[in-house]
Protein backbone atom coordinates (compact mmCIF):
# COMPACT_ATOMS: atom_id res chain seq x y z
CA UNK A 1 0.00 0.00 0.00
CA UNK A 2 1.97 3.02 -1.09
CA UNK A 3 2.74 5.59 1.62
CA UNK A 4 0.22 8.88 2.26
CA UNK A 5 1.20 11.79 0.90
CA UNK A 6 0.61 15.53 1.57
CA UNK A 7 1.27 18.54 -0.75
CA UNK A 8 2.79 21.75 0.59
CA UNK A 9 2.46 25.28 -0.95
CA UNK A 10 4.01 28.90 -0.61
CA UNK A 11 5.08 31.65 -2.56
CA UNK A 12 8.94 33.05 -2.18
CA UNK A 13 8.63 36.82 -0.37
CA UNK A 14 12.29 36.80 -2.23
CA UNK A 15 12.03 35.36 -5.39
CA UNK A 16 8.31 35.88 -6.07
CA UNK A 17 7.64 32.05 -7.25
CA UNK A 18 5.45 29.27 -6.20
CA UNK A 19 6.70 26.51 -3.90
CA UNK A 20 4.62 23.14 -4.10
CA UNK A 21 6.46 20.48 -3.35
CA UNK A 22 5.29 17.09 -1.91
CA UNK A 23 5.69 15.17 1.28
CA UNK A 24 4.73 11.85 3.23
CA UNK A 25 2.83 12.13 5.96
CA UNK A 26 5.55 10.36 7.85
CA UNK A 27 8.30 13.08 7.12
CA UNK A 28 5.84 15.76 8.61
CA UNK A 29 4.87 13.64 11.56
CA UNK A 30 8.17 12.28 12.42
CA UNK A 31 10.09 15.32 13.24
CA UNK A 32 11.28 18.78 12.31
CA UNK A 33 11.59 19.20 8.93
CA UNK A 34 11.77 22.47 6.07
CA UNK A 35 10.92 23.33 2.47
CA UNK A 36 13.26 25.88 1.11
CA UNK A 37 12.88 28.11 -1.96
CA UNK A 38 15.15 26.59 -4.91
CA UNK A 39 16.55 30.27 -4.74
CA UNK A 40 18.02 29.26 -1.41
CA UNK A 41 16.33 32.68 0.85
CA UNK A 42 13.68 31.48 2.17
CA UNK A 43 11.87 28.27 3.43
CA UNK A 44 8.72 26.93 5.59
CA UNK A 45 9.56 24.92 8.30
CA UNK A 46 7.79 22.60 10.84
CA UNK A 47 8.34 21.84 14.19
CA UNK A 48 6.77 19.01 15.93
CA UNK A 49 5.04 19.91 19.42
CA UNK A 50 3.30 16.65 20.53
CA UNK A 51 0.05 16.25 18.95
CA UNK A 52 0.52 19.66 17.23
CA UNK A 53 2.63 21.09 14.73
CA UNK A 54 4.69 24.87 14.60
CA UNK A 55 4.67 25.82 11.06
CA UNK A 56 7.05 29.08 9.94
CA UNK A 57 5.05 30.87 7.06
CA UNK A 58 7.57 33.03 4.74
CA UNK A 59 4.82 35.50 3.95
CA UNK A 60 4.84 37.27 0.46
CA UNK A 61 2.65 40.19 1.89
CA UNK A 62 4.35 40.94 4.90
CA UNK A 63 8.24 40.21 4.28
CA UNK A 64 8.53 38.38 7.67
CA UNK A 65 7.59 35.09 8.92
CA UNK A 66 4.22 34.34 10.48
CA UNK A 67 3.85 31.28 13.08
CA UNK A 68 0.85 28.74 13.35
CA UNK A 69 0.07 26.24 14.95
CA UNK A 70 -2.21 23.44 14.25
CA UNK A 71 -3.50 19.60 15.39
CA UNK A 72 -1.51 17.27 13.61
CA UNK A 73 -4.34 15.53 12.69
CA UNK A 74 -5.54 18.32 10.08
CA UNK A 75 -1.64 18.70 9.26
CA UNK A 76 -1.88 14.86 7.71
CA UNK A 77 -5.60 14.50 6.86
CA UNK A 78 -7.41 17.58 5.76
CA UNK A 79 -8.29 17.93 2.43
CA UNK A 80 -6.87 21.66 2.46
CA UNK A 81 -5.71 23.23 5.32
CA UNK A 82 -4.56 27.05 4.76
CA UNK A 83 -2.69 29.34 6.57
CA UNK A 84 -3.14 33.35 6.44
CA UNK A 85 -1.88 36.50 6.22
CA UNK A 86 -3.19 38.05 9.19
CA UNK A 87 -3.07 41.46 7.60
CA UNK A 88 -4.13 41.08 4.13
CA UNK A 89 -6.41 37.49 5.05
CA UNK A 90 -4.74 36.39 1.90
CA UNK A 91 -3.84 32.67 2.19
CA UNK A 92 0.31 32.22 2.49
CA UNK A 93 0.39 28.29 2.93
CA UNK A 94 -1.44 25.83 1.92
CA UNK A 95 -1.16 21.72 3.12
CA UNK A 96 -3.46 18.94 1.91
CA UNK A 97 -4.22 16.85 -1.45
CA UNK A 98 -2.83 17.58 -4.43
CA UNK A 99 -5.29 18.85 -6.39
CA UNK A 100 -6.59 20.97 -3.63
CA UNK A 101 -3.27 22.60 -2.96
CA UNK A 102 -2.63 23.31 -6.93
CA UNK A 103 -6.47 25.19 -6.93
CA UNK A 104 -5.56 27.00 -3.85
CA UNK A 105 -2.10 28.18 -5.31
CA UNK A 106 -3.72 28.98 -8.96
CA UNK A 107 -5.74 31.68 -7.36
CA UNK A 108 -3.39 32.90 -4.83
CA UNK A 109 -1.23 34.00 -7.57
CA UNK A 110 -3.92 35.54 -9.73
CA UNK A 111 -4.36 37.68 -6.16
CA UNK A 112 -0.85 38.27 -6.33
CA UNK A 113 -0.48 39.31 -9.77
CA UNK A 114 -3.48 41.61 -8.87
CA UNK A 115 -1.82 43.34 -6.13
CA UNK A 116 1.66 43.92 -8.48
CA UNK A 117 -0.72 45.25 -11.20
CA UNK A 118 -2.32 47.80 -9.02
CA UNK A 119 1.01 48.89 -7.15
CA UNK A 120 2.72 49.45 -10.79
CA UNK A 121 -0.28 51.75 -11.55
CA UNK A 122 -0.24 53.21 -8.16
CA UNK A 123 -3.88 52.37 -7.73
CA UNK A 124 -4.07 49.64 -4.47
CA UNK A 125 -7.43 50.40 -2.59
CA UNK A 126 -9.58 49.60 0.16
CA UNK A 127 -9.57 46.23 -0.84
CA UNK A 128 -7.52 43.77 -2.94
CA UNK A 129 -10.48 44.10 -5.56
CA UNK A 130 -13.53 46.47 -4.90
CA UNK A 131 -15.86 44.86 -7.18
CA UNK A 132 -15.14 41.71 -6.11
CA UNK A 133 -15.96 42.34 -2.23
CA UNK A 134 -18.82 44.30 -3.27
CA UNK A 135 -20.29 41.12 -4.59
CA UNK A 136 -19.55 39.08 -2.20
CA UNK A 137 -21.24 41.22 0.53
CA UNK A 138 -24.35 41.95 -1.88
CA UNK A 139 -24.07 37.81 -2.13
CA UNK A 140 -23.43 37.46 1.59
CA UNK A 141 -26.62 39.65 2.09
CA UNK A 142 -28.82 37.98 -0.37
CA UNK A 143 -28.18 34.34 1.46
CA UNK A 144 -28.91 36.18 4.71
CA UNK A 145 -32.42 37.19 3.59
CA UNK A 146 -33.20 33.65 2.87
CA UNK A 147 -32.37 32.94 5.98
CA UNK A 148 -29.52 30.91 4.58
CA UNK A 149 -26.27 31.89 7.36
CA UNK A 150 -26.36 29.87 10.52
CA UNK A 151 -23.70 28.15 12.77
CA UNK A 152 -23.32 24.85 14.11
CA UNK A 153 -23.66 25.62 17.53
CA UNK A 154 -27.14 26.56 16.53
CA UNK A 155 -27.19 29.93 16.14
CA UNK A 156 -28.51 31.76 13.10
CA UNK A 157 -26.94 35.44 14.65
CA UNK A 158 -23.88 36.40 12.87
CA UNK A 159 -21.61 39.59 12.52
CA UNK A 160 -19.61 40.07 9.42
CA UNK A 161 -15.60 41.50 9.67
CA UNK A 162 -14.38 42.79 6.42
CA UNK A 163 -10.33 42.85 5.04
CA UNK A 164 -8.54 43.32 2.32
CA UNK A 165 -9.17 40.23 0.61
CA UNK A 166 -11.42 38.41 2.63
CA UNK A 167 -14.77 38.61 4.29
CA UNK A 168 -14.94 36.72 7.96
CA UNK A 169 -18.23 35.85 9.02
CA UNK A 170 -18.70 35.58 12.97
CA UNK A 171 -21.40 33.37 14.92
CA UNK A 172 -22.97 35.88 17.49
CA UNK A 173 -23.27 33.27 20.00
CA UNK A 174 -20.24 31.16 20.13
CA UNK A 175 -17.68 33.07 18.36
CA UNK A 176 -17.03 30.60 15.78
CA UNK A 177 -15.47 32.08 12.32
CA UNK A 178 -15.60 31.44 9.04
CA UNK A 179 -13.48 33.22 6.78
CA UNK A 180 -14.57 33.93 2.91
CA UNK A 181 -12.68 35.04 0.40
CA UNK A 182 -12.97 37.73 -1.82
CA UNK A 183 -10.05 37.92 -3.72
CA UNK A 184 -10.82 37.08 -7.17
CA UNK A 185 -13.91 36.56 -9.42
CA UNK A 186 -13.29 32.94 -8.83
CA UNK A 187 -14.12 33.36 -5.37
CA UNK A 188 -16.74 34.99 -6.35
CA UNK A 189 -18.37 32.54 -8.25
CA UNK A 190 -17.61 30.12 -5.39
CA UNK A 191 -19.58 31.66 -2.85
CA UNK A 192 -22.70 32.41 -5.57
CA UNK A 193 -22.64 28.26 -6.13
CA UNK A 194 -23.38 28.03 -2.34
CA UNK A 195 -27.56 28.27 -1.19
CA UNK A 196 -26.27 28.18 3.06
CA UNK A 197 -23.55 29.19 4.83
CA UNK A 198 -22.72 27.40 7.83
CA UNK A 199 -20.24 28.26 10.47
CA UNK A 200 -18.19 25.18 11.99
CA UNK A 201 -19.48 25.75 15.43
CA UNK A 202 -16.90 25.63 18.09
CA UNK A 203 -19.41 23.88 20.66
CA UNK A 204 -23.33 23.16 21.52
CA UNK A 205 -23.84 25.94 23.40
CA UNK A 206 -27.37 25.60 25.89
CA UNK A 207 -30.05 28.29 24.22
Amino acid sequence: MPEETRTVGYICPVCGKSVIAERTAFQLAAGDSALPCPCGKSELSFRQKGDRCEIDVPCLFCAKDHTAVCANDALLHQKLLALSCPASGLGCCFIGEERAVFQAMEKLEQAVDKLRMDDQTDSRGAFLDEVVMGEVLSELRDIAQRKGVRCGCGSSGYGVKVGYSSVDVVCARCGAVLRLNAATPDDLDDLCARYTIVIPGKKEIDP
